[in-house]
C-alpha cells in the first residue's frame, strides 16, 4: 500500500515535472520514466538495429534503454530466469511478456521493501560471485546495472553487511564465470554496464572497452554480440564503442548540479548478449 500511494502522488506530480523542465530525480520523474519504458517494451524500440526515435528518452537514466533491450532479447518462453541483482523487481516489468511467462528467480545482496512473492518469484539473498544454485541450473541470467557495483562498496545503498565494503576493482569478473557455470549449455545471458570513460568510484565503476574485453572473454561464449547506446541533448541513440568512449558518468548522489544536457546518471551503456 505504501509504494502504491508514493506512485500514486508522484503521478500526480506528472503535470509539475513538465512545467518545471522535466528535472532528473524530481516529483514526476519516475512516472515518465515507467511510461517511457512500458511504451518502449510494448512496441519493441529495441529490437536489433532500429534507430531509436529524435528525443527518446531525454532527461531521463540509462534503464530506458537497459529494460527495452533486454525485452526485445528474451525468447518467447524464457524458461527459468535468474534476475542477478534485482533489477526486475518491478510490478510493471515482472506483469509484461515474455517476462511473465518465466521462472523467475531474484538474487541480491539483502531483501528489498517490496517483493512479488505472491506471484511465485523466488527471492534469494547472497554473493553474485558464489551462488548456492547447481552447475546449469537456468536458461537465462540477465544482469542489468549490477556488475559494476561487485567487488566495490555495498554498504552505502544495497546492504548493512561491513563486509561487502571492499575495493576489488576485477571482483565482476567472478561473477561472470559464476553465471556461466549456473546457466545451461546454450543459456542465454545478457548484461548491461555504463559505458565510456572509465571511473572507479566507491559505489561503482564506468567500463571501457577493455573491461567489456576482458568480460566477454570470461565467459567464453559460444557467440556474442555488443550494443551501444548513447546519451546526449537530443536523448537517446544507438551508436558504436569508439563514439562513446569519452562519456561522462554523471552521479546524482555527488551533488544536483545538472550540465546542459540534463543527463540522469550514465551517459552510455554496453548492452551485452552472451550465448553459453
Amino acid at each position: 500500500m505504501r509504494f502504491q500511494i508514493k506512485e500514486a502522488l508522484d503521478r500526480i506530480a506528472t503535470p509539475l515535472y513538465n512545467l518545471k523542465g522535466r528535472r532528473p530525480w524530481s516529483p514526476g520523474y519516475y512516472t515518465a520514466k515507467k511510461d517511457t519504458i512500458c511504451a518502449a517494451i510494448d512496441k519493441g524500440l529495441l529490437i536489433k538495429d532500429s534507430k531509436l526515435p529524435a528525443g527518446y528518452a531525454s532527461r531521463i537514466d540509462e534503464r530506458s534503454i537497459e529494460y527495452p533491450w533486454l525485452f526485445a532479447q528474451l525468447p518467447a518462453k524464457p524458461g527459468k530466469v535468474l534476475d542477478a541483482g534485482s533489477a526486475l523487481n518491478h510490478g510493471f516489468l515482472i506483469e509484461r511478456a515474455p517476462l511473465k511467462n518465466a521462472e523467475l528467480t531474484i538474487m541480491t545482496l539483502a531483501p528489498e521493501k517490496r517483493c512479488f512473492w505472491g506471484r511465485s518469484i523466488s527471492y534469494v539473498f547472497g554473493d553474485l560471485r558464489n551462488t548456492m544454485f547447481k552447475d546449469a541450473s537456468f536458461d537465462v541470467v540477465v544482469s542489468v546495472s549490477t556488475i559494476e557495483h561487485i567487488g566495490l562498496d555495498n554498504t552505502k545503498l544495497y546492504t548493512s553487511d561491513v563486509t561487502k565494503k571492499e575495493n576489488d576493482v576485477d571482483g565482476y569478473l567472478s561473477a561472470i564465470t559464476e553465471y556461466k557455470r549456473i546457466l545451461k549449455p546454450g543459456g542465454l545471458c545478457l548484461i548491461t554496464v555504463p559505458y565510456g570513460k572509465p571511473e572507479v568510484q566507491d559505489w561503482y565503476q564506468v567500463f571501457d572497452e577493455r573491461m567489456v574485453t576482458q568480460l566477454i572473454d570470461a565467459f567464453h561464449p559460444a557467440e556474442y554480440s555488443v550494443d551501444y547506446f548513447g546519451y546526449g541533448l537530443d536523448g537517446w541513440f544507438r551508436t558504436v564503442a569508439e563514439n562513446v568512449a569519452n562519456a561522462e558518468f554523471f552521479d546524482y548522489n555527488k551533488g544536483h548540479r545538472y550540465a546542459q544536457d540534463f543527463a540522469a546518471a550514465a551517459r552510455s551503456v554496453a548492452c551485452i548478449r552472451l550465448i553459453s
